[in-house]
């Protein structure tokens, strides 16, 4: 373990917090702004391009820290073509099929370095289960953060809880490197995060949200959570619960609704039907709403830090009662809805 961990995590935070106002600057100048609409949440302009200032501050702390995490070197490279491709977007909208190409090829080529999601027996065709499944995972989550990111410091400071979570396992069992490589992350996040609550100054962008989602679905591939592979799959699951479900939840009313029929047009449509939407409809005010699901995603992290010691049983059990809560949250969600446009007509 590295002897002087605060110096790393100054400079990943003074880095990031640094950068803020050059990125932010640099948006404007060239005109990469998130226009207001009828599908969002803000009311004027704003710039994007926030994520570059995470990655600023991951990479500064890397630096100093590089002989204990250049194991993660892949993921780190995977990350920076993830945060490249959604600043491109962020610049110049890309179509959503050569985003999700792109995007798949990254996680490939990752899984190709050796970081895969280790669940079933050995063997060739065991081994490219487990590839596509891993792939499906990295693209299911950088999209799933994505999503996530629709009011002023949800997707950032959410993912600083994840990172903590995930942090907090890692050095209970005594994976130290890993551990430093998510508190340089969550560190580099928080120097952000001034600059994304209200009254917000940027945005983090396609290139910003796309890319913490890699990361933290990296991360997790690259962990061994528990001995028991039950528990190994369930603690990720758990931790990465929230944006997880908003996906699922947001893509399932879409298809109920025939707003989107495949995989293109889930990537490409956008509105204002995720969760934390909906909360605000509820009548949260979207600080409160931002807030709430802190206290979701945190109360998901504790039930996974508490699974780390745990069995098969145990891990079911865990995810059941995430699976119930949610859906409970998605009961309310419905009926407020169909209130809703009960009233209206």
């Amino acid at each position: 373990m590295n002897p002087y961990p605060w110096l790393i995590f100054l400079v990943s935070f003074l880095a990031s917090f640094l950068s803020v106002p050059i990125v932010r600057g640099l948006a404007l100048r060239f005109k990469i702004l998130d226009q207001p609409g009828p599908r969002k949440m803000h009311k004027v302009a704003t710039p994007l391009l926030g994520g570059v200032a995470v990655y600023f501050g991951l990479f500064a702390g890397s630096l100093f820290a590089f002989k204990e995490i250049s194991s993660f070197l892949p993921i780190f490279v995977g990350g920076t073509l993830i945060l490249i491709l959604g600043a491109i977007n962020d610049a110049r909208e890309l179509s959503a099929s050569l985003r999700f190409t792109l995007q798949s090829l990254i996680a490939f080529s990752l899984v190709m370095t050796g970081f895969h999601i280790s669940f079933l027996p050995e063997g060739y065709w065991w081994h490219t289960t487990e590839a596509f499944v891993t792939i499906m995972w990295i693209v299911g989550v950088l999209n799933a953060y994505n999503y996530l990111d629709g009011l002023d410091g949800l997707a950032v400071g959410s993912a600083v809880i994840n990172l903590a979570c995930f942090a907090v396992i890692l050095y209970r069992t005594s994976q130290h490197s890993l551990a430093l490589f998510s508190i340089i992350l969550a560190v580099a996040c928080m120097g952000f995060l001034p600059y994304n609550m209200k009254r917000t100054r940027i945005f983090l962008g396609e290139a910003g949200s796309t890319f913490l989602g890699f990361m933290l679905a990296g991360i997790a591939v690259a962990g061994n959570w528990a001995e028991d592979g039950a528990v190994k799959l369930a603690i990720p699951i758990l931790v990465l619960g929230v944006p997880i479900f908003d996906m699922i939840f947001t893509t399932t009313m879409r298809i109920r609704e025939k707003k989107i029929k495949t995989v293109i047009e889930w990537m490409r449509f956008s509105g204002r039907d995720h969760f934390h939407h909906y909360l605000v409809d509820l009548g949260f005010r979207p600080l409160g709403a931002v807030v709430f699901i802190y206290f979701v995603t945190l109360a998901l992290c504790i039930s996974a830090v508490m699974l780390g010691n745990d069995k098969a049983p145990e891990a079911l059990l865990a995810l059941a009662q995430a699976f119930m809560t949610f859906g409970i949250i998605a009961a309310l969600i419905v009926a407020a809805k169909r209130r809703h446009n009960d009233f209206k007509h």
